[in-house]
């Protein structure tokens, strides 16, 4: 009796040796079939070719011929660098109406100047639906609602969809301290600033600088002064905007006329004058909009907004 039951124990202590045996015999076999971890990219990315003037084609290439030279973007016009591990979490949001051509001719720029700075990035092209009066700063604080529920992005790039950067050392990231302004010197203005407080065109800011401003106001209906009132939003909240240099921060405005529905609206000078009464309660805390698609496109992620009417003055 006592020998049975010590063979049944000794049994099971065999059994148990066994399947550890296995067990530590499939982790260590998993371990040897797994890629070693990337290492971390460089601080200067060694694909940056420096200053390239811009010359655009007569017509712009289709979205099909930007795929086909873009083999290494995953649909939704994401990317991350094949061989090492990037410095930069980066979402490019583009607001966006019936400008075909302007986007295609920055898609096609864009993606390949991004992966040259071997930046981890999605593209998000943010359309204002219907051909009511245009309304970008709704269609900023609604797009970056939905980048920020997509990934743990560390940066978002506000970026107008007519300007093509010339300098590949203007990184598209972030400072941890204040808000950038990336698109310092442009051909349409002699590559100078027009003015001091000039915060248009392609910005950089963290999550956190975003929240802090309260976003873009959403009373900007029509053309003008919604940069002006970003700049006094980032004083207020106790920042400052930060330039890189004038010398590589420059950029090519592709020429256009103004877009019906877009037209330069007066009535936005009275309510820049109010921007220090109302930037807490005017931004993404009073944000309203209807959220018609989203869809993953090769190049980008195309997200389709309502934002309402304008109201009546």
């Amino acid at each position: 009796m006592v020998c049975s039951r010590r063979l049944r124990r000794l049994r099971r202590m065999l059994a148990l040796l066994a399947g550890l045996t296995v067990a530590t015999f499939a982790l260590h076999s998993t371990l040897l079939a797994a890629p070693p971890p990337l290492s971390g990219c460089r601080v200067e990315s060694p694909l940056l070719v420096g200053p390239r003037p811009v010359h655009l084609p007569t017509s712009p290439p289709t979205l099909a011929e930007i795929g086909r030279r873009s083999t290494l973007v995953s649909p939704g016009g994401f990317y991350r660098p094949p061989h090492c591990q990037s410095r930069h979490r980066t979402a490019i949001v583009i607001p966006y109406r019936a400008r075909l051509t302007h986007l295609r001719y920055l898609l096609d720029h864009l993606h390949p100047f991004l992966q040259r700075q071997q930046i981890y990035y999605k593209i998000y092209v943010v359309e204002q639906w219907g051909d009511g009066t245009f309304n970008k700063g709704i269609l900023f604080n609604a797009g970056i609602v939905e980048v920020l529920r997509d990934d743990d992005w560390s940066c978002i790039i506000l970026h107008d969809v007519d300007l093509l950067a010339e300098d590949d050392r203007n990184t598209y990231a972030c400072d941890n301290y204040n808000p950038m302004h990336l698109a310092v010197a442009i051909d349409k203005f002699d590559y100078r600033l027009p003015y001091r407080e000039y915060f248009g065109g392609v910005v950089a800011m963290t999550p956190e600088q975003y929240r802090k401003i309260n976003g873009f106001s959403n009373q900007y209906w029509g053309w003008g002064r919604e940069d002006d009132d970003l700049w006094k939003r980032v004083g207020l909240s106790g920042m400052k905007v930060v330039r890189p240099s004038v010398r590589f921060a420059r950029y090519k405005m592709i020429k256009h006329e103004r877009d019906p529905g877009n037209e330069e609206n007066p009535h936005n000078f009275d309510i820049l004058k109010r921007t220090k009464l109302d930037w807490r309660s005017d931004g993404l805390n009073s944000l309203s909009y209807k959220l018609l698609s989203k869809e993953q496109k090769a190049l980008f992620t195309h997200l389709t907004i309502d934002v309402g009417e304008k109201p009546r003055t």
